[in-house]
């Protein structure tokens, strides 16, 4: 902590954020340890984890990205509880041809942070001589208390450093390390694999390197690599997190052009760099499987006689020659053609060369569109018919947007402490010459900015983040709220009756962390009381 020598309570009040730091680690720890699937069989609580955890295993065991050892136990079986491993089998997973021009399964998820974690398990694997086949409640509970408590301290202590620095007040700096410490969804998400820890814990990291060369002069060049790093790996983790990384490199560019671009966008570089390389190693694409989730460019059209055959999931003789003659690809005799949307869709699989195309209808005929929908193969959870609940996407964005912000998974209904932060950004936005201004400025621009570009998104994706315990999206902003919530608590401390308001926005954000603390992939008090009181159906 960086308290003035001459505060008298300076020690007191570290002491106090020391006991809440230490409170919130052991009960992150103590559920790590205790941390256990629905089977029984594994630590892993959801199939977003689980997506992770089988790159990770794949890596470290096989060295490969392709995670079919991990995940089917028997290829030749013909039922689907039979083939597949259920303890590591995940919905979070796609399949396209890979680098032996055969077909593999592949987590959905950007590749770049289960890389650094392979090289966590191969560390403890040489070290103990334990894997997660094997031992996966050792090795997994061990790697969460260290890719999620050791940094989740680091960042306490940096919040606690910046509360220190530009509070006034010894309640409302404890108030806010209180909420960071209890009342956020970080600490409930700390025993559990996940992108949005990483990428929070990243965003502070980046604003704690660069407010002291906005607000104090400060020019060493680490604050510049610090803060690259730290903002592009947040953005590598959360793709909105990019805005975060563009304003901060605006505003350093601002102050010192030369130190951003020699030291800035090296450091960010470092991130960038590994994380288009891994990405490219493992899919053979520059862009990330989100990417690949339609159909691909044109490669010819063929005129509407074709369709007959189609509909009886034959291969017409005349578009296998042209797709060998102008695509080079020798579809077999033992192709088929099965129906993905009636009228509409066809999709031919060739099983011998491990080749996939689309026949689209349009008015023109039908296309013969190249293979890019990563996410459609046999039984995959996010083809037409087979997703639920919340999945199903919310059709109305009012609605939508109600829900997100005071509804079943509210920012604001399920964590009232934030609150605070817009009632303390206002304040600092009113006081000219604040050091914490241009942050407050750029918080409330980022908030809405996410915001907007969540419930803008297309049907399927507005679906909540899935079966999770709050807007998962937005908790990399996390540590900006309480940061900007430091004015209002300030002010708050001085009259009791605003402190006691403060309380029990407090008490309601700790309940709602702690109902979903032992598995965050689960829904919102709020969205199961609801759902008893029947006013919600999915």
């Amino acid at each position: 902590m960086n308290a003035s020598p001459d505060d008298p309570r300076a020690r007191l009040r570290h002491a106090v954020y020391w006991l809440l730091i230490a409170t919130a680690a052991g009960n992150m720890v103590g559920r790590i340890l205790t941390v256990t699937s629905a089977d029984g069989q594994t630590p892993f609580l959801s199939a977003n984890d689980r997506s992770r955890w089988c790159t990770i295993r794949s890596l470290g065991d096989h060295g490969t990205y392709v995670i079919d050892a991990v995940i089917v136990q028997n290829p030749r079986a013909a039922s689907f509880n039979e083939k597949f491993d259920k303890r590591w089998y995940s919905i979070d997973m796609m399949r396209h041809k890979g680098h032996d021009g055969r077909e593999h399964f592949y987590s959905t998820k950007p590749t770049l942070l289960p890389t650094m974690l392979a090289g966590e398990y191969w560390l403890i694997k040489r070290l103990s001589g334990a894997g997660l086949e094997h031992q996966t409640f050792y090795v997994g509970r061990l790697m969460l208390i260290v890719t999620n408590v050791l940094p989740m301290i680091l960042s306490f202590v940096l919040l606690a450093r910046l509360v220190d620095r530009y509070g006034t007040s010894d309640w409302g700096r404890i108030f806010v390390m209180a909420c960071a410490t209890w009342a956020t969804f970080l600490t409930t998400f700390a025993i559990t694999l996940n992108n949005h820890l990483p990428a929070a814990i990243s965003a502070l990291v980046a604003v704690y390197a660069a407010l002291p060369i906005w607000c104090n002069g400060e020019r060493r060049w680490s604050c510049f690599a610090v803060a690259g790093l730290s903002a592009a790996f947040a953005a590598a983790n959360e793709l909105p997190a990019l805005s975060l990384f563009a304003m901060l490199a605006a505003a350093l560019c601002w102050k010192s052009p030369s130190r951003t671009l020699l030291a800035f966008a090296p450091a960010a570089a470092v991130v960038a760099v590994p994380f288009f390389v891994t990405n490219f190693v493992a899919h053979g694409s520059w862009s990330t499987p989100y990417a690949h989730r339609s159909d691909g460019a044109v490669l010819m059209t063929l005129d509407g006689s074709a369709q007959s055959d189609l509909e009886r999931g034959v291969v017409p003789e005349l578009l296998r020659q042209r797709i060998k003659a102008e695509q080079g690809m020798d579809i077999s005799r033992a192709a088929v053609v099965t129906v993905a949307t009636p009228d509409e869709r066809w999709v031919l699989w060739d099983h011998e060369g491990h080749d996939r195309l689309a026949l689209v209808r349009s008015d023109d005929g039908i296309q013969v569109r190249a293979w890019d929908n990563w996410y459609e193969y046999d039984r995959s959870y996010w083809t037409s018919g087979r997703k639920t609940g919340v999945d199903l996407g919310e059709p109305s964005r009012a609605v939508y947007a109600f829900h997100l912000l005071i509804g079943h998974h509210g920012v604001f209904s399920l964590t009232p402490v934030w609150l605070l932060s817009v009632i303390g950004c206002g304040m600092l936005l009113s006081a000219r010459g604040h050091d914490l201004r241009s942050l407050a400025f750029m918080t409330l621009l980022l908030t809405v900015v996410c915001f907007a570009f969540y419930i803008a998104r297309p049907l399927d994706d507005r679906n909540y983040g899935g079966v999770t315990c709050g807007l998962r999206w937005l908790f990399w902003l996390i540590p900006l709220w309480l940061v900007c919530m430091l004015p209002a608590a300030d002010a708050m401390s001085s009259r009791r009756a605003l402190a006691a308001v403060a309380l029990i926005l407090l008490a309601a954000s700790v309940i709602s962390a702690s109902y979903a603390s032992l598995n965050p992939w689960s829904h919102p008090w709020i969205f199961d009381y609801w759902t008893y009181l029947g006013w919600i159906r999915y």
